[in-house]
């Protein structure tokens, strides 16, 4: 039998981020849907000084909200972020320890938990977990992991990375769009959130751009604005522009349905900007995508749901997307056994009303050789496991990352070496399958593999090698005996 929170666990609740008990919730329970853009960088809005980038939409979405400006994703690349959406935990925990790495069947998933508590699911967009490497293709509905075996009623995606006139699946079968990849998205996930209100039953539903990640492709109204810039550079702001376009059909539509009010409306990144796009991506912090300075792992970040935040504001609390999956079944009062322990992330649902103070619990990372923790003011880096060079950074006065302060402040340095390291050993126990009732990791975890040398994908190579996002990759892989 399921239990939800009582008085017996509230204290130990609260010591991990959890306020609520079952009883404290509101009844309305909320919509919720999480988008999140791939490779788009802090510096990358309109509302954050871009020098010629517009996004008027998510301009409006945070005057509008509560707009992070210390909102992390939880992995400088986009699969173990990924993972953490969805698990509340860090991607190595649950076998996501870099892109293309698949997540484990025996994480427990926000899906599944709220799919228990009476909600339809869907899935829309990359879902880059089951494996596959390569520019992103329809999943197949033989795939093992697909969205559909972690709690997603419906699902439109592929595998990885996609742009113009996307080749998606819809739970197994192929179907190809026209148009940028972020309004096919929306008008789709619209179409699932209009059968759900037709049958008054509330929804979480994920859209996951493939924007603003390479191959850049935008249409030519989109990137008209920027033909001074390097023709890369152009079409990548050219589909930012039609991301925020989307952003705000999104925001209409709900509208025009009467789901503004109670429905939670989040928007992140995946992961921090890229070092070759002009102008700069990552609106001045240290770092690009793949390291663990601030400009690989903040990003945008906005919740709006007016039902909750009636008075916008701006919030310099540290935040995650490990925090995601918490904070929801928080809001609805789910048992605390639909998570593996440890989880990495905690509520944010007090601070959707009201300043909180202080984070209780550091946010954690893990990224090949290195490892970072960011607590509250201070920021330390070092290399996994040991530890022994390390950099300490106060991110309130130097957000750009310049001074390592590690000599200047030993204490400081010494006591956040000391809870990244037991961090680290947990991490190491999760990694093992220790987390699991089985004590175990099974199935085992398979290396990734590049989908052109797949044996479920050989029937779609000919034709496939047709499109223009799937010409090179294809030609690379084929034998030039076999062309």
């Amino acid at each position: 039998m399921m239990r939800t929170f009582s008085r017996f666990i509230l204290p130990l609740l609260v010591a991990a981020g959890w306020t609520s008990t079952a009883a404290a919730v509101d009844p309305a329970r909320p919509n919720i849907i999480l988008v999140m853009a791939d490779d788009m960088g802090w510096g990358q809005t309109s509302y954050n000084h871009h020098p010629i980038l517009k996004t008027p939409n998510l301009d409006a979405m945070a005057a509008n909200g509560l707009r992070f400006d210390r909102f992390y994703a939880g992995a400088p690349v986009c699969s173990p972020t990924s993972a953490t959406v969805l698990t509340g935990r860090t991607g190595e925990r649950t076998g996501v320890t870099a892109h293309g790495y698949p997540l484990r069947l025996q994480e427990k998933t926000i899906a599944q938990a709220v799919r228990s508590a009476g909600y339809a699911t869907a899935h829309f967009g990359k879902w880059h977990l089951n494996g596959l490497r390569g520019p992103g293709v329809p999943l197949l509905d033989s795939d093992p992991l697909h969205p559909g075996r972690f709690g997603f009623d419906e699902w439109l995606t592929t595998s990885n990375y996609f742009d113009l006139d996307p080749l998606l699946s819809r739970r197994g079968a192929i179907e190809e769009f026209s148009g940028d990849s972020s309004d096919v998205l929306v008008d789709q996930a619209l179409r699932f959130v209009e059968q759900q209100q037709a049958k008054q039953q509330p929804f979480l539903v994920l859209i996951w751009y493939g924007t603003p990640h390479l191959p850049f492709r935008a249409l030519p109204e989109d990137k008209a604005a920027f033909a001074s810039l390097p023709p890369p550079s152009a079409e990548h702001h050219g589909e930012l522009v039609a991301m925020d376009r989307s952003v705000g059909v999104l925001r209409q539509r709900l509208a025009a349905l009467g789901l503004t009010h109670n429905t939670l409306l989040l928007f992140c990144s995946d992961n921090g900007g890229l070092r070759e796009v002009q102008p700069d991506s990552v609106g001045g912090l240290r770092g690009y995508k793949n390291s663990l300075y601030e400009g690989a792992i903040r990003v945008p970040g906005i919740i709006e749901w007016p039902a909750v935040i009636t008075t916008p504001r701006i919030t310099d609390y540290p935040a995650s997307t490990m925090d995601i999956f918490p904070t929801v079944a928080d809001i609805l009062g789910l048992p605390l056994d639909v998570f593996n322990q440890p989880i990495d992330g905690e509520s944010l649902r007090p601070l959707l009303t009201r300043e909180i103070g202080p984070r209780r619990q550091p946010i954690p990372f893990r990224h090949r050789v290195k490892s970072a923790l960011v607590d509250n003011r201070y920021k330390l880096i070092g290399d996994t496991p040991e530890l022994v060079e390390i950099e300490l950074y106060d991110l309130a006065d130097d957000p750009g990352e310049t001074r390592n302060l590690a000599a200047d402040q030993p204490v400081i340095a010494e006591h956040l070496r000391q809870q990244l390291r037991a961090w680290n050993q947990t991490v190491d126990a999760s990694v093992a399958g220790l987390d699991y009732p089985e004590r175990r990791v099974t199935p085992a975890d398979p290396e990734p593999v590049s989908w052109t040398t797949a044996s479920q994908y050989q029937p779609y190579l000919a034709e496939w090698s047709k499109r223009w996002e799937y010409e090179d990759v294809i030609k690379r892989a084929t034998p030039a005996s076999d062309r």
